[in-house]
């Protein structure tokens, strides 16, 4: 039997994530970088890397959002994830993270820095289990849930998409 998103759960320790899904660190590296060494948009010192687990099942989805680091998804189990990313520029673009290279879906891809992103599966009866790693590495400081009025301001041409994947 194949597992589904509550065996996930329950056996990697997952938790609720403010975003939406779940999730669970990984690995934080023991190595900082000090925030001298940074860019301003740091608020302090950052371990070079870190790592989570990340759950999306169709009945949620991962809210717009967005952090001071680049960050890289790897696809691991489940049906497709679409990532939807807004560039500062207001461009946008999908990362479609899966096993199905016919269907143009990757198992690795990149949200840069400062980006808007949000994510939810392909098909809602499914999920997607997936891992992000950040460098420099993830603290919450670094963490932006959009406000949907704002963002749809900012960029109208999207207006639409932010109303799906926005909760406030």
């Amino acid at each position: 039997m194949t597992p589904g998103a509550a065996d996930w759960i329950r056996s990697l320790s997952l938790a609720p994530h403010p975003e939406g899904g779940y999730y669970r660190v990984t690995y934080a590296s023991e190595l900082s970088i000090p925030h001298s060494a940074l860019p301003g948009r740091f608020r302090g010192a950052r371990p070079v890397s870190t790592a989570v687990y990340f759950l999306i099942d169709g009945a949620n989805f991962s809210a717009f959002h967005r952090i001071q680091s680049d960050e890289l998804w790897h696809f691991y189990a489940g049906s497709a994830l679409v990532v939807h990313v807004i560039d500062a520029g207001g461009d946008y673009s999908e990362l479609s993270l899966g096993s199905r290279m016919e269907a143009g879906e990757v198992f690795q891809g990149v949200v840069k820095a400062g980006s808007w992103f949000a994510s939810r599966v392909k098909d809602p009866a499914t999920f997607a289990l997936v891992g992000c790693t950040v460098a420099p590495g993830f603290n919450f400081e670094d963490f932006e849930l959009a406000k949907r009025a704002e963002l749809q301001e900012t960029y109208p041409q999207h207006s639409a998409l932010i109303e799906q994947l926005t909760r406030s």
